[in-house]
């Protein structure tokens, strides 16, 4: 599988839990738009983790040291 943006990724399992949730969907079509989904999903949680990587910041401590600390724990 090509890799895709996380926002396109994202649409295509969306439309793919629709095609799911109709019935109208044959048991190897609904087998084989599952595997799709599952490997989406890898991809879009392998981009979550680089993005969230991507947030840790560097910081000077009091110290001089250079530490990581993440984002969501710095004072606003």
């Amino acid at each position: 599988m090509a890799e895709m943006t996380f926002e396109k990724a994202l649409a295509r399992l969306e439309e793919i839990l629709v095609k799911l949730e109709g019935a109208e969907v044959s048991l190897d079509e609904s087998l084989a738009l599952f595997e799709e989904g599952v490997a989406l999903s890898k991809q879009c949680n392998a981009m979550l983790d680089k993005a969230e990587q991507k947030v840790l910041m560097f910081e000077k401590g009091e110290e001089g040291e250079t530490t990581l600390s993440e984002f969501a724990d710095r004072e606003v």
